[in-house]
């Protein structure tokens, strides 16, 4: 039986997601001049922000040690994972400086979660708040429902210049997604 109140846990048991082909359409796309307000308690334009090389990291939500997950959460293929994933990231944040870019996570979580969330697990970039969807609106990113919230399917992108230069999709397992990211910043100097 998985546990289901440990968010830092990835049960073996995990669906794995497909690719529904729901993110095709984003390599080339521009990052829209988009201010959301974030851990670092200043709105970032991630439009500005992906004028460098951009790894910005889409991810359902975080849970809370003990608190349980949203009924069915792990029978959703993706869902399960966005403490791992946010973790690595800020485990690979060393590398991903070094290759040249900058990390920013986004969730459509309140921003007090978020808030709360970057400094138990001490996350060294910030976290953006996006409640309204107007990421996914904006660039058709996919998304789903569940107890009522209407959340981001993980995806990451790596952008330059302003534009999405790579697409992670479906992101799986999630723990893995730093150091994905990583080899393909290596493989692809600018």
């Amino acid at each position: 039986m998985s546990d289901t109140t440990n968010p830092y846990v990835l049960p073996a048991d995990l669906p794995v997601p497909v690719d529904d082909g729901a993110a095709d359409h984003l390599e080339g796309m521009a990052i829209p001049a988009l201010a959301l307000p974030s851990t670092s308690g200043e709105n970032i334009d991630l439009g500005r922000a992906a004028e460098s090389t951009l790894v910005l990291y889409l991810y359902p939500r975080t849970g809370r040690p003990g608190e349980p997950l949203p009924d069915g959460w792990d029978d959703i293929p993706g869902a399960r994972g966005c403490t791992p994933q946010s973790c690595a990231f800020r485990d690979h944040f060393a590398d991903l400086r070094a290759l040249g870019a900058n990390v920013l996570g986004i969730s459509a979580q309140p921003l007090p979660d978020q808030v709360e969330f970057a400094q138990r697990v001490g996350l060294p970039y910030p976290i953006l708040s996006d409640p309204e969807l107007e990421l996914a609106r904006s660039l058709r990113l996919p998304t789903f429902a569940v107890a009522g919230m209407r959340l981001y399917r993980r995806l990451t992108l790596i952008a330059r210049n302003g534009h999405i230069a790579k697409v992670f999709y479906p992101v799986f397992p999630p723990d893995r997604n730093a150091a994905d990211s990583a080899a393909w910043l290596e493989l692809h100097p600018t």
